[in-house]
């Protein structure tokens, strides 16, 4: 088994920044990717970012946030830059044991428990 938790959520401003982390523990060599998704109040769970061999991201996210990992630390971390009330939302983290990239909720293995990130106008 994986244990993901995330931590960074807060309260910011539009046009500020946070950075979230996750870090992972337990059988942390069985993982491939690791990923980003968010949900936000009355909406389903979304993608925002995803981390293998390389990375993807969604298009509402792309240029303004950035998804890295450190493999020593069992850590990935997602920079959010250029932050708009939309990205209010519940931010998980996720793993999987492919290293394929993957978009789709169903494709992850291991989730987090989420942390707010809440972005006032």
């Amino acid at each position: 088994q994986v244990q993901l938790v995330e931590s960074g959520g807060g309260l910011v401003q539009a046009g500020g920044s946070l950075r979230l982390s996750c870090a992972a523990s337990g059988r942390t060599f069985s993982i491939g990717t690791m990923g980003w998704f968010r949900q936000a109040p009355g909406k389903e769970r979304e993608f925002a970012a995803a981390i293998g061999w390389d990375t993807t991201y969604a298009d509402s996210v792309k240029g303004r946030f950035t998804i890295s990992r450190d493999n020593v630390k069992n850590t990935v971390y997602l920079q959010m830059n250029s932050l708009k009330p939309e990205d209010t939302a519940v931010y998980y983290c996720a793993a999987r044991r492919s290293r394929a990239l993957g978009s789709a909720v169903i494709q992850y293995d291991y989730w987090g428990q989420g942390t707010q990130v809440t972005v006032s106008s």
